[in-house]
């Protein structure tokens, strides 16, 4: 059995190498209020519908009876598919709001009031590259994820490219929130003693935040999808009243906004770049939105207003928070705030719990993934066990990592810069200019070929930036 164990954790990069491709669609990674409604639990067997649409293939008969998709089925997914614009576009809002809301104001002190006008033409360029995941899936009906486009634009390797920056997005950004989870609890409980015998050696910081981790742990071990949404309707909830604490600091005076914004820090710009990119970064889901939406052919404008939003939300918190704190705003704002406000105290408790609502969400792809390719021979209660084992030392090896590098504004910086902005504007526009090239008109290609370009140096130039703060910032830790 253990061998057969083994081998499922090869597929978990690779699963079309199996005699029929199965994919469950699940909006995960984000923060939905009706997550439910884009989780459709049916699994589609691609060599079943191309050969003869109805031969058996070899799977057991109970995943037969859910992967064998012909025309019907293709027909009862129209039916299934009844999220409406106005859902769609809170749907799409969730996914994008999160960690990006506590560094803007940091970003844009750092490099200047100029800075905005990057913050809002990424919002642009991400809004067209969503539009861009929306042709694809058009052109190809079959495909129902980000990988599934991947593989339908470059075969194998495109599926195992995409797969494989997926994770990374999903493992670097479990670390900037443990990191965020450290940051707040240590304020939270400043100047609490707080000691126990069997981590005498932990600090009270380290203690604080394996506390936390440890209270999230059991939410990796949910199966039910419903619960995993439940989830993700909190970090919505968590954002509104972190974006709601801060504007009434500034409503009611608690801190003047008085201070003014440096015009430009060019130098400083790569790094910030991989801050306002990962801010947008909800690429890996928006498939599931488009297959969710009752008329996918409103994605388009389900794209615009919900980048607008979210953009207008970034820019108005990050030009209030510089405002308010200068040149001493930290890397999350809620870090900024005086800290024996009432209000303070609840936008603190808010970005302690964001973290915890995220956990199960964020890992949800990879632990879908893994039970699918789990051997049919192992009982659905070990299934649960290997995810849910597997899921803790992740997480426990998550927790090791981001109190080795507590450095949260580097870390997001390099995310957004290494990993998001491919997923965001590289691929999308590599596998629309593959995929529609025969079709294309020559200005839309070279525009698309332009915003690759412009992905491809500003993740470089970003990740090296990001990289050399963060060895410099553990340098100098290492010496004192």
């Amino acid at each position: 059995m253990w061998n057969q164990i083994r081998k499922s954790f090869r597929k978990l990069l690779c699963p079309e190498s199996a005699d029929c491709l199965s994919h469950r669609n699940i909006q995960v990674a984000s923060e939905s209020v009706h997550g439910e409604k884009l989780a459709p639990q049916w699994v589609t067997c691609d060599a079943c519908v191309e050969e003869n649409k109805g031969r058996k293939c070899d799977h057991d008969t109970e995943d037969l009876k859910r992967a064998v998709v012909n025309e019907a089925d293709v027909e009862h997914h129209t039916d299934q598919a009844n999220s409406s614009f106005a859902h769609s576009v809170i749907n799409m809002i969730g996914m994008l709001i999160g960690l990006g809301q506590l560094s803007t104001p940091y970003a844009l002190e750092n490099g200047g009031w100029v800075s905005s006008f990057l913050l809002v033409g990424l919002g642009v360029i991400c809004a067209y590259t969503s539009h861009l995941l929306g042709k694809c899936l058009a052109k190809s009906p079959k495909s129902r994820s980000y990988t599934d486009i991947g593989q339908h634009a470059f075969g194998s390797n495109g599926r195992v490219l995409a797969a494989t920056f997926i994770y990374l997005e999903i493992f670097m950004a479990l670390v900037s929130y443990t990191i965020s989870l450290h940051d707040n609890l240590v304020t939270v409980f400043a100047g609490t003693q707080l000691r126990l015998p069997i981590w005498a050696k932990l600090y009270k910081s380290q203690l604080l935040t394996l506390m936390g981790v440890l209270v999230a742990l059991p939410s990796l071990w949910l199966r039910d999808l419903s619960s995993i949404s439940f989830l993700s309707s909190g970090g919505i909830l968590m954002s509104i009243v972190i974006f709601t604490s801060v504007t009434c600091t500034a409503i009611f005076q608690v801190v003047k906004a008085n201070h003014s914004i440096p015009a430009l820090h060019l130098h400083k710009i790569p790094a910030i770049s991989g801050l306002y990119i990962f801010s947008y970064a909800g690429h890996i889901v928006f498939p599931d939105l488009y297959k969710s939406m009752k008329d996918p052919s409103k994605f388009t404008m389900v794209s615009i207003v919900s980048f607008a939003s979210v953009t207008a939300l970034y820019a108005s918190l990050a030009f209030m928070g510089a405002r308010l704190f200068g040149p001493e705003v930290s890397s999350q704002i809620t870090l900024s705030m005086p800290r024996h406000h009432i209000i303070t105290k609840i936008a603190l408790w808010a970005t302690v719990l964001t973290p915890m609502t995220k956990y199960a969400l964020e890992f949800a792809p990879f632990a879908i993934q893994l039970e699918h390719n789990l051997p049919n021979s192992i009982s659905s209660r070990t299934k649960t066990v290997i995810r849910g084992t597997v899921g803790s030392f992740l997480l426990l090896v998550i927790l090791a990592l981001a109190l080795s590098v507590p450095y949260f504004e580097h870390v997001l910086s390099l995310t957004g810069s290494l990993v998001s902005v491919s997923i965001c504007i590289v691929f999308p526009c590599a596998f629309y200019i593959k995929l529609s090239w025969a079709q294309i008109s020559k200005p839309v290609l070279i525009l698309n070929v332009i915003l690759l370009a412009f992905g491809l140096l500003l993740g470089v130039f970003g990740t090296i930036s990001s990289s050399k703060s963060l060895f410099t910032s553990l340098k100098r830790a290492h010496h004192t």
